[in-house]
């Protein structure tokens, strides 16, 4: 049975709407990933990038997320993955970005664009604070996929191809020969992201990898109903998982 995370950004169009959003998506994802606003976003596409302009027009700051997060049932906490990048990291402060992730019950973070060869400072903050510092994997990372698996923690985060988050009809043919490549070195779940969108893509994904990542398609919903998606989301995800959350142990 797959596992699956769904994503959104955090303040479209609300705060107290994106609070209302994780509850509902975490009723059938095993992690809710929530990206935080941010006015550069260089691996999202269009629809995602539009989503952090909506917020950041809105006044959302990382701050305010961390409070929201706080205010959550219990029993979402340890369902939260943080999406952000480096520059609001660093200018947060390591430390007490992920001390805030921590108290919020935050199980990992994805920063695309720190390099492996300098995710040191990060990953040793966020081992400090019990937070994994989500590996991602791409098609290109050929001749190090095994190198960048060992280091992982959490779950590992398989891009599906090239360029930028959005809808795809079509992925990299070499998934599956990556995903074992990475199962010589560890039994860290696989999750393949960038693209889903559909059942049959979610289904396709679980025949080789440990679950899917779905982004664009629900921020698409938000973009399309605003305050009022919430029905939609959940109509949504229901076809997407067909089930409920399979726990990563």
């Amino acid at each position: 049975m797959s596992k699956f995370v769904s994503f959104i950004t955090a303040g479209d169009p609300s705060l107290a709407k994106t609070k209302e959003f994780i509850g509902i998506l975490s009723e059938h994802s095993d992690f809710v990933e929530i990206g935080l606003p941010f006015s550069d976003p260089i691996a999202e596409g269009e629809v995602i990038q539009q989503a952090s302009e909506r917020a950041l027009r809105n006044g959302v700051t990382p701050a305010q997320v961390f409070d929201m997060l706080q205010t959550l049932d219990p029993a979402r906490r340890g369902k939260l993955v943080i999406l952000t990048y480096a520059n609001t990291a660093f200018s947060y402060g390591y430390s007490r970005f992920f001390g805030r992730c921590a108290d919020c019950g935050v199980f990992g973070a994805v920063i695309p664009d720190i390099p492996y060869e300098e995710r040191g400072e990060a990953a040793g903050y966020a081992a400090q604070h019990g937070v994994h510092l989500i590996t991602m994997i791409a098609p290109t990372s050929a001749g190090r996929i095994q190198t960048l698996a060992k280091e992982a923690g959490g779950f590992i985060y398989l891009v599906s191809s090239m360029g930028v988050t959005g809808v795809r009809s079509e992925f990299s043919d070499d998934l599956p020969g990556i995903v074992a490549q990475i199962r010589e070195v560890t039994d860290v779940p696989v999750m393949v992201g960038f693209g889903i969108s559909t059942p049959e893509q979610v289904k396709a994904v679980g025949a080789f990898a440990d679950g899917a990542i779905v982004g664009s398609a629900f921020v698409r919903i938000i973009a399309e109903h605003g305050a009022d998606s919430a029905p939609h989301l959940k109509k949504f995800i229901k076809e997407l998982t067909g089930n409920g959350p399979v726990p990563i142990g």
